[in-house]
């Protein structure tokens, strides 16, 4: 409980006149008696009005908080909460709301001053936005009570208990659903090769039609039917892919408000989604985390949900990527061949280990090795030199990018495909790359 504004004034008046009438006696100026005795019963009536004041705001009910609470948010968006407010007051009254948001969450819109009015509910809206991923827990609300004459404000604690999770901003590959999936696709930067060639599982029997190849007519079926029919091929499905995904010290750079990290699990969250649509299985094994997780491949929209699940409070640690750990596990693991997509940020000094823990996983798997580049090195490179520091950190910066493509070049000797792409760009990347192997019947 804290005084008003008006009980501070009040005091400040009183006290002014304390002053002034104790500079007149110094002074030696008469001062009637009634003027003492009138601040003296003004300040015992202040007292006695404060004292009656408080003990009814004692006395007050405290309003009873529920909050509307969405069960899963998207990292990095905006969502509405709401909190409604019940209460037992006989008189209406203005009452400051203030929500005990996480840390993690930003929030607009609070604090925020109602009036609650006898026998009416109230409710408000707010917004909060996620900065990072995880499991979140709203505790309570704080609210600051007028007093009936308005001389105190008392801060009360109605207990509300919510949790959410925050997930990858997966309501862009929800958003997906909508519309077809070609329009999606394109709508996201990605692009589809051309096909080069026939797909690798048979579809269906149908009439000839212009633009079918010989090789395509099924020659039984046309003596059957005494008319031209054709083989129908479609891309194979019930195919594998699993994502290995470095938890490292290596993903915790920053390019904007999302880590690495971040970006790497929108990227697999947004191939998982055009994967499954397709008909493949999708998994992921993680490493160099706090504690490795592993998914087996499993086909099917709902495996969508079990990846999100599986990956929403993932961070990235301080710990250095062991890939031959990594890949000795997945090894033991995925016994099936399937599309192993290491995503990572490869640096100048990954050399002999990874190469040598490649060449073990490309043996059984078809690899496809995804580095993010940060934004910070074009941007070095491409600024203009003008003094001798910037001279240094251009020159450390061409150096860097020198070594690091020329383990880019080893790798692809070696038969790994390297894709070099700044975090934003990496999902469509992957989905463009899967989409134009899954098509020329390489996976």
């Amino acid at each position: 409980m804290r005084p008003s504004r008006a009980l501070l004034a009040a005091v400040a008046v009183l006290a002014g006149l304390a002053l002034l009438l104790g500079t007149l006696s110094a002074l030696g100026i008469a001062v009637p008696a009634v003027a003492t005795q009138a601040w003296w019963g003004a300040l015992l009536a202040l007292a006695a009005l404060a004292a009656a004041d408080a003990w009814r705001l004692r006395r007050l009910p405290t309003p009873r908080v529920e909050r509307l609470l969405p069960g899963h948010l998207p990292l990095g968006r905006w969502s509405e909460v709401r909190l409604t407010l019940q209460h037992d007051l006989s008189r209406a009254s203005r009452v400051d709301v203030i929500d005990h948001v996480p840390a993690g969450m930003d929030a607009e819109n609070l604090p925020r001053r109602v009036e609650l009015r006898p026998g009416e509910t109230t409710a408000f809206d707010y917004r909060v936005r996620p900065l990072r991923r995880g499991h979140f827990v709203f505790p309570r609300c704080e609210l600051e009570l007028p007093s009936p004459l308005g001389l105190w404000s008392g801060r009360r604690f109605a207990e509300c208990l919510d949790a959410t999770r925050v997930y990858p901003d997966f309501a862009r590959l929800y958003g997906g659903q909508l519309m077809a999936v070609d329009d999606w696709l394109s709508q996201n930067g990605i692009r589809q090769r051309p096909r080069r060639g026939l797909g690798l599982e048979f579809h269906q029997l149908r009439e000839f039609r212009d633009g079918d190849t010989l090789r395509q007519i099924d020659w039984k079926a046309t003596a059957r039917k005494r008319t031209p029919i054709t083989r129908e091929y479609q891309d194979e499905r019930n195919q594998q892919i699993v994502f290995l995904l470095d938890c490292g010290r290596r993903m915790r750079s920053h390019d904007g408000e999302l880590a690495h990290f971040d970006h790497a699990l929108n990227a697999c969250l947004l191939l998982s989604y055009v994967a499954l649509r397709q008909g493949d299985a999708v998994g992921l094994s993680t490493f160099a985390g706090e504690r490795d997780r592993y998914l087996a491949p499993v086909k099917g929209a709902a495996q969508l949900n079990v990846l999100l699940n599986a990956v929403y409070d993932l961070d990235s640690t301080r710990r250095p990527a062991d890939f031959a750990v990594a890949t000795q596990q997945l090894l033991a693991r995925q016994r099936r061949r399937a599309l192993v997509v290491l995503v990572t940020n490869l640096r100048d000094e990954d050399d002999e280990e990874l190469l040598g823990a490649l060449k073990r996983l490309t043996r059984q798997h078809r690899v496809l090795v995804a580095s993010l580049r940060e934004d910070v090195l074009d941007h070095l490179r491409h600024e203009p030199v003008q003094g001798y520091q910037q001279a240094l950190a251009y020159c450390g910066t061409v150096d860097y990018l020198n070594a690091r493509a020329g383990l880019h070049e080893r790798l692809v000797a070696h038969g790994v495909p390297v894709l070099d792409v700044r975090p934003g760009e990496l999902g469509p990347e992957l989905v463009g790359r899967y989409l134009a192997w899954k098509k020329a019947g390489v996976l």
